[in-house]
């Protein structure tokens, strides 16, 4: 047993003379701001750690490349 759309009309009206348009604008904007930033970070968070992994495997790329290169050249010494 929800709320239906009547009764959420009533309870925002009563919000509404309760606390007044002008503050529940106030706390929307912050809420909105807030939920927003949280995005945000979330997201960087995760562009972050990608670049992270792809640099690892680039670095791991060129380890490898660096070890051929080293056992080529011990071969052609000998």
């Amino acid at each position: 047993m929800g709320f239906g759309w009547q009764e959420l009309l009533i309870i925002l009206v009563i919000v509404a003379l309760i606390f007044g348009t002008k503050k529940l604008r106030g706390i929307g904007t912050d809420l909105g701001g807030a939920v927003k930033g949280f995005k945000d970070s979330v997201s960087s968070d995760e562009d972050t750690s990608s670049e992270k992994s792809e640099e690892n495997s680039a670095e791991k790329t060129a380890d490898s490349s660096d070890e051929k290169a080293a056992e080529e050249k011990k071969e052609s010494a000998e």
